[in-house]
């Protein structure tokens, strides 16, 4: 008899395992796919779609329809708790489903300081489509007066959405704006010197401001105000101080990670309940702790395909292998890029023309089975 495979989320590390689902129903196992949205937005090409280099239908998946389209099922709902001992998952709309096998690709999210939820004109760079909200806002206002915008962060999130917030507004002919990057006290600290210098110097040569006098003390519509006590007017906010897992394996009392991301062994599964898996950026790897990087999802892609059909097959498991360093590119905005790997480092536009090539083939490879 078929177990139920449920799925919760359709980031990254599960397209394998949703561009094969017929596989599974197939051999008589029932697939349910929950999520918060009909799509899934790669969230690599965000900022390029910020600045207007994608449209948002260039950037995401269609994950009902290919869901449905094999033969699952697709829940737009949000998972909040996981009852392992029952092997049942519930929803924000009181619903529980149960699962023989379940797999985790829950994504992150940006903290929000506290913010209330209706603060105005204040965005996290994730999910995507609240940047969707802030290409509108500052096309608007950019196109009445000269504003100020600040970014919060002192990552390459925030210099990918600094750049692409000037690339935006100059290819729509806008006033442009003063945009700073609040970056705490050293801007890309956990980069070496070379790459930091690129893309600060990228941004430098634009006019964006990177204030590295000290950390941000209080954030509210209208206004940053610095650990100094200076208050620093913003008609725009955005949120890039960096991301954390999906709350939802530390309210289920489930081990996890330092970070509260899911605490997983080498075949990406929790460390406690066997039929529960899970990969990219809400899981935590016991042994070897990975960076907050979408490559790690998509070398994840295979092995949770072939670990998810395993347990429901009761055949052994395979183990994942992060793999080497990784190629690591920023888009700059402008159509200029910043690459690095291993010892080669490019800036320029041979470097966003690498970027761009590698995320429209990997968008096309899975959008093909729409």
């Amino acid at each position: 008899m078929g177990k139920h495979l449920v799925l919760v989320g359709g980031g990254h590390a599960h397209m394998v395992t949703l561009a094969k689902l017929r596989t599974f129903i197939e051999m008589g196992h029932r697939v349910t796919v929950i999520g918060p949205s009909d799509h899934h937005y790669y969230s690599g090409m965000g900022p390029g779609m910020l600045g207007k280099t994608y449209t948002p239908a260039e950037i995401r998946f269609a994950t009902r329809h290919v869901v449905e389209k094999q033969g699952g099922a697709f829940i737009r709902d949000k998972a909040v708790q996981i009852l392992a001992s029952e092997k049942k998952v519930q929803l924000a709309s009181g619903e529980t489903v149960g699962y023989d096998v379940i797999s985790f690709n829950a994504g992150s999210y940006v903290p929000r300081l506290d913010l209330p939820e209706d603060a105005e004109d204040i965005y996290a760079v994730k999910p995507i489509e609240r940047l969707m909200e802030a290409q509108a806002r500052i096309l608007e206002l950019t196109a009445q007066n000269k504003i100020n915008i600040g970014i919060l962060g002192g990552g390459p999130s925030s210099a990918e959405v600094s750049g692409n917030i000037w690339q935006l507004v100059r290819d729509a002919g806008g006033t442009m704006p003063h945009i700073t990057i609040f970056a705490g006290k050293r801007f890309m600290s956990r980069f070496p010197d070379n790459v930091r210098s690129k893309v600060e110097n990228s941004l430098l040569r634009r006019s964006i401001e990177i204030n590295t006098d000290g950390y941000v003390q209080s954030v509210q519509s209208g206004m940053v105000t610095l650990s100094s006590g200076e208050p620093r007017p913003m008609n725009l906010i955005f949120l890039a101080v960096g991301v954390k897992p999906n709350p939802i394996f530390n309210n289920s009392g489930l081990p996890t990670g330092p970070d509260g991301g899911l605490l997983v062994n080498e075949f990406l599964q929790s460390v406690d309940y066997p039929e529960m898996f899970g990969g990219g950026d809400c899981i935590y790897l016991e042994k070897q702790p990975l960076d907050k990087v979408g490559v790690y999802a998509v070398r994840q892609n295979p092995v949770l395909y072939t670990n998810l059909m395993a347990a429901l097959e009761d055949t052994p498991l395979q183990p994942f292998d992060p793999g080497e360093d990784y190629l690591l590119i920023f888009n700059m905005g402008g159509g200029i890029g910043v690459l690095r790997k291993r010892w080669l480092l490019l800036d320029g536009k041979l470097a966003f023309f690498i970027k761009d090539y590698i995320d429209r083939k990997f968008m096309k490879k899975f959008q093909a089975i729409e």
